[in-house]
């Protein structure tokens, strides 16, 4: 929280302010009667809080031990974060615990134990809940990914965690949606990863997923790296950035039409794609970017708004499993993307299992 100054209400008159006008900024004003000139005094609020007042945020982090200094509802992890979280000295004892006491059990299993462990500990910080992800290397297989993701629900009930606060993370490819629209039958909520196009968004609100993650940065790193030299940041940035107009494309289709999947924008690379998506359901943030935002006064404006998505002139979109392999298959980008970070988070994977077995 910033400093408290006095402030006249001149000073809003001639900013053309008037003090309801600062309620974003401003999280106490009390009026001073014995000050002819109306003094107030003004406690101003740093980003991070006035995004709290739009947003759910969510830290992105497998490191539970910074997530207190910036209140987070929920966290999510990934296979990369997690396997960067055991390597340090911190949360080591995790890794080596949980693989002693589990010796001659399947490899596969070992990593989910490990998995819900970190789970475990993020819950006893926040308050909400927690993303735990399938193995990237079952995003083709759906009976697989429903295997695995019964198995870590039924870890995390066996330690007292009630499944309504996780959330099950699974790529968003075709047999990744429908392994989802099942387990959300079951009463199994899933975070809906690696989107990054319009038709895997639509396919996983007709599957009745709990939230999706479209990733911003990676979008935003894509069309950069296209446009090679002819790339101009200031152009594309805020609400022209290309990952920002995918999220509030989304966000404005499923307030439009009632679906009730939770949208959550993922992967940022600045604070500026932050607050161009204030508004939107969820906003999950690395502790380098909740930080820069809780160090600044900047104001934060709501760019989504429900009320003005409902009123939007948008048609309605369906898929089935061809118009929807075909839409991604025609959208670059989203293509070589969901390949890409599917690649990368089983490479992790196989990295994980190595220090496992090493032990």
């Amino acid at each position: 929280m910033g400093a408290l100054l006095p402030v006249s209400l001149d000073a809003f008159h001639h900013a053309g302010l008037m003090p309801d006008a600062i309620g974003n900024l401003c999280s106490d004003v009390t009026r001073s009667g014995s000050n002819p000139a109306y003094a107030h005094r003004i406690t101003f609020m740093n980003q991070l809080d006035q995004l709290k007042r739009f947003t759910t945020v969510v830290a992105d982090t497998g490191n539970f031990r910074q997530l207190a200094a910036f209140a987070p509802r929920d966290a999510t992890t990934n296979p990369s974060l997690i396997l960067k979280a055991v390597q340090q000295p911190d949360y080591a004892p995790l890794l080596t615990d949980t693989a002693a006491s589990h010796r001659g059990v399947a490899l596969d299993e070992i990593v989910d134990r490990i998995l819900v462990r970190f789970g475990l500990e993020i819950l006893k910080v926040v308050p909400g809940r927690v993303s735990t992800e399938v193995d990237a290397r079952l995003s083709f297989d759906g009976p697989a990914t429903l295997a695995r993701a019964r198995r870590l629900i039924a870890l995390y009930e066996q330690a007292g965690i009630g499944r309504e606060r996780v959330l099950i993370k699974i790529a968003s490819t075709w047999e990744g949606i429908q392994a989802a629209r099942v387990l959300e039958r079951e009463g199994i909520h899933c975070n809906l990863t690696l989107l990054f196009s319009f038709a895997q968004a639509v396919a996983c609100g007709e599957a009745g997923v709990q939230l999706i993650s479209p990733f911003v940065g990676r979008i935003y790193d894509w069309y950069k790296k296209a446009a090679g030299a002819g790339w101009d940041e200031a152009a594309n940035a805020g609400v022209n950035d290309p990952g920002v107009r995918s999220v509030a494309q989304i966000y404005r289709f499923y307030k439009k039409f009632g679906i009730a999947t939770e949208v959550m924008g993922a992967s940022f690379r600045n604070v500026g794609q932050i607050t161009a998506l204030a508004g939107c359901d969820l906003l999950t943030i690395s502790p380098e970017l909740l930080a820069a935002l809780q160090a600044s006064e900047a104001p934060v404006a709501r760019a989504l708004d429900p009320a003005a998505a409902r009123d939007a002139a948008i048609e309605r979109v369906t898929h089935t499993e061809a118009s929807f392999r075909y839409a991604l298959n025609e959208d670059a980008m989203a293509t070589e993307k969901l390949a890409e970070g599917i690649r990368a988070f089983a490479v992790d994977a196989g990295k994980l299992d190595a220090l496992i077995r090493a032990l």
